[in-house]
């Protein structure tokens, strides 16, 4: 029996992965309470009417893949509820991929390889996260105590128990703080952010300014109804949410500036002003094989170039974009200038305004990234046009498929030919995609 073995696919012989259409759902700012959305709700509300539209069944569909960092206990792999929702179907497969802060990148990455490798024609990518729904959990102590209790019989037994609680037991474990602390370093990730903004000397003034800066292109993007890929959503009262609802046009320097630092007091530059919002929120975006835009007609917002992952210090988590950018240009032999648009996730001023000087800092470029020379500067202009996290939200899960979707839209409307969609990653980890426009003919 003759066996024929198997050739490892190349970059050269893997087939073009198109994106041919997207959504998402409002992002709705925390406010202390549980939103009127669970993570499944939201990537549920996005994923409808995106499939609505389209030109097949949603059983067409080869699989779903989700990104999301929390979701709810009774949300266990919540790419398949999710999928069952929107009336995929029982066969069809569904599965949810974590990766921080990159989850929704990770998710379109992911369905991007099975469309290459020919396993696939269709996959609805993207992510979702109910930040406002992270849990509350009790201490190891009080669970302890409750395992106890629960084994205790009888008056007696049960007074001498009550006797062993005390009041420390009671104090609750806030579950967002947890996660958003590095379990390594033992650092949270705003206080990574005051380490890149000591270690490049960056202004609480220019933090501020960066953070107006969100705050106004967001505005004027709405103003301009250029954010056309939201999805309304209703609540369970009937009320409607059609807006991004942490933007803030009539903030000013002066009100950033009365702001406390919150994670290194009282000499700190980070603020909740200068940081992205906790919020809510989801995003899809359907990703298709040149075979299937043609047999669907489908529309065409661009292409899937490549995507890189790279790992840093935890300790300066946020200059993972550049370490992923680097090699993700080097690898397409293209050059700073050779891109159009440009999204760097804001999960803090400080954190953006450090990758712009580290990928212009000969120094750091030779001896940390190992190039030859310094990258050429980004334009400002062309960096996060329409806003970013700052005054947008940053529901970890999904905006990795957020950037994603919003830089396509903008390259369609600017007619510019390529875009990187970038985001750093709690846990010292950046990841970057490569976008091009152009549909199978292209």
């Amino acid at each position: 029996m003759k066996i024929t073995r198997a050739r490892r696919s190349s970059p050269h012989t893997e087939r073009p992965v198109f994106v041919a259409d997207g959504s998402r759902t409002p992002f709705l700012k925390a406010t202390g309470a549980p939103g009127p959305f669970r993570a499944s709700d939201l990537a549920v509300a996005a994923g409808r009417p995106l499939l609505a539209r389209q030109k097949f069944e949603a059983p067409t569909l080869d699989e779903v893949v989700l990104g999301c960092v929390a979701p709810g206990p009774d949300e266990a792999n919540i790419a398949r509820p999710v999928a069952l929702r929107l009336g995929c179907g029982d066969r069809m497969p569904a599965w949810t991929v974590q990766r921080n802060c990159g989850s929704g990148l990770q998710a379109i990455d992911t369905a991007s390889q099975a469309i290459a490798s020919g396993r696939a024609q269709l996959v609805l990518a993207g992510g979702t996260e109910a930040m406002s729904h992270h849990p509350v959990l009790w201490s190891l102590r009080m669970v302890a105590w409750l395992a106890a209790w629960s084994r205790t019989r009888g008056l007696v037994g049960r007074a001498r128990q009550l006797a062993h609680l005390r009041p420390a037991q009671l104090r609750p474990v806030v579950g967002l703080l947890r996660g958003l602390t590095d379990p390594v370093v033992g650092l949270s990730m705003g206080q990574t952010a005051e380490q890149l903004a000591w270690r490049f000397d960056i202004a609480r003034r220019a933090m501020d300014g960066f953070a107006l800066e969100s705050h106004g292109r967001a505005a004027r993007a709405q103003d301009r109804d250029r954010l056309g890929e939201i999805e309304p959503l209703f609540d369970s009262e009937g009320r409607c949410y059609e807006a991004d609802d942490g933007v803030r046009p009539d903030t000013d320097l002066e009100r950033l500036g009365r702001l406390p630092p919150v994670f290194d007091r009282p000499t700190g530059r980070v603020t909740a002003g200068n940081s992205a919002q906790i919020s809510d929120g989801a995003a899809w975006l359907l990703l298709a094989s040149g075979e299937a835009v043609e047999r669907w007609d489908l529309p065409v917002l661009g292409r899937i170039r490549g995507c890189v992952w790279a790992g840093v210090d935890p300790r300066e988590m946020g200059l993972g974009p550049v370490h992923a950018m680097a090699p993700l240009l080097k690898r397409h032999g293209l050059r700073s200038t050779d891109i159009d648009w440009w999204e760097i996730n804001e999960a803090f001023a400080a954190q953006v305004l450090a990758c712009l000087q580290a990928w212009t800092d000969a120094d750091y470029c030779r001896e940390t990234l190992g190039m030859p020379e310094a990258m050429d500067p980004i334009d400002p202009a062309r960096l996060n046009v329409d806003g970013g996290a700052i005054a947008l939200g940053h529901p970890v899960g999904a905006s990795g498929a957020r950037i994603v979707l919003h830089l396509l839209r903008v390259m369609e409307r600017e007619e510019g030919r390529r875009g990187v969609a970038s985001l750093c990653i709690g846990g010292g980890q950046g990841g970057a995609m490569l976008l091009e426009r152009g549909g199978p003919e292209g």
